[in-house]
C-alpha cells in the first residue's frame, strides 16, 4: 500500500479532500499538489476529512497553512473534520485548532460551510 492516497469530491459546492495514510517527508508533495490543484480551480471551500489519516507531520501542516490566506482571501475556508486522536494531538500542539474550525463529521462541517449551521 501507498504511504498515501488521497480522494477528492464535491458535495454542496464544497470540495472535500481525504487524505489515506500518512503525510510525511516522503508524501506532502503530493498533499500539497492536492490541494494547490483545488485553489488553481478556485475551488476555495475546502474541507478536509481526516478520517483515514494516520499522521500528517510539520510539512503537511505548511502546505495548509500556504493555501489558507488565498483561499480565505477570496471568501473560502479550509475546515477539517474527523480527525483521529493522535492527529487532533497534532494540530492541537502546534495552535492549528485555534486557527482552523474542527469539526467531528463531514456532515457538521458541510452544513456550516453550506450555510445551514
Amino acid at each position: 500500500m501507498a504511504d498515501l492516497s488521497i480522494q477528492v469530491r464535491e458535495a454542496d459546492g464544497v470540495s472535500i479532500l481525504k487524505p489515506s495514510g500518512f503525510v510525511n517527508a516522503h508524501t506532502v508533495r503530493q498533499f500539497e499538489e492536492a490541494l494547490e490543484r483545488l485553489v488553481e480551480a478556485k475551488r476555495y471551500a475546502i474541507l478536509l476529512n481526516c478520517s483515514d489519516l494516520a499522521y500528517i507531520s510539520s510539512a503537511g501542516l505548511g502546505a495548509i497553512m500556504g493555501l489558507v490566506e488565498t483561499v480565505r482571501g477570496n471568501g473560502g475556508d479550509i475546515l477539517l473534520c474527523d480527525l483521529q486522536e493522535n492527529v487532533f494531538a497534532i494540530f492541537d500542539t502546534l495552535g492549528f485548532t485555534q486557527l482552523y474550525r474542527v469539526f467531528p463529521s463531514e456532515a457538521e462541517a458541510l452544513a456550516v460551510l453550506s450555510g445551514e449551521a
